[in-house]
């Protein structure tokens, strides 16, 4: 009997995890939903989703101004809060393609390497089943200074998910991890803001040439 109420006590903080974790970004949610309903975005843009790196791109507008594009970033994020909320802030758009980062505060919040590629299996199949022409491009986790800790398991989750693009039609790996070392293997100091983990300016310019060049290609 005392296993069982364990069991079920089990579950519901399990519960109450996953609904915290939801309710946390539904004000921010309903946000982009009412700008939506002011003016909708045209179908085929490109969109920008993902955790606070997308968010915190502050010049993505200027950087980005040859491209038709939508910011739907929202800080804090993780791969299984985009899941959760994918119809409501990606396959609704219909895009053409979509740069996408997550899975930084996923590692940052214990996950493990194996836990964020099973929740990006999860949006590929999503991808083929509502938005079969997009095209996907998986920005890699970068690195920084407040998480150099979780390097290796930064490391190993970008090299599992490149091979799934590899490996997935309309799916492309953009590394831009390897962009934040200097000639030595030494990660650089400063492009961070004085948290050390977002971008600064210096930081930013390096992620819109690498977003650029990818474009042009």
């Amino acid at each position: 009997m005392k296993s069982r109420y364990s069991f079920l006590f089990f579950i519901f903080l399990l519960i109450n995890q996953l609904s915290f974790g939801q309710n946390t970004f539904e004000k921010e949610i309903k946000t982009f939903e009412k700008e939506d309903s002011l003016n909708f975005p045209a179908k085929g843009q490109i969109l920008l989703v993902g955790s606070s790196t997308i968010r915190l791109w502050k010049t993505w507008k200027e950087d980005m101004k040859d491209y038709a594009c939508i910011n739907r970033g929202f800080g804090g994020s993780q791969m299984s809060d985009l899941n959760y909320f994918f119809d409501r802030i990606v396959a609704k758009y219909e895009p053409k393609m979509i740069f996408l980062y997550e899975g930084d505060n996923d590692l940052a919040a214990g996950e493990s390497p194996d836990s964020v590629v099973k929740d990006f299996r999860e949006f590929v199949v999503k991808i083929k089943e509502k938005l079969p022409k997009t095209k996907v491009v998986y920005y890699s986790i970068r690195p920084s200074l407040a998480r150099i800790a979780n390097l290796e398991k930064q490391q190993n989750v970008n090299a599992q998910i490149k091979k799934i693009c590899k490996k997935t039609k309309r799916f492309y790996f953009l590394d831009t991890a390897k962009l934040y070392f200097d000639e030595e293997g030494k990660l650089l100091q400063d492009v961070f803001v004085s948290d050390k983990l977002h971008m600064n300016e210096k930081g930013y310019q390096i992620w819109t040439e690498a977003t650029l060049k990818f474009l042009k290609k």
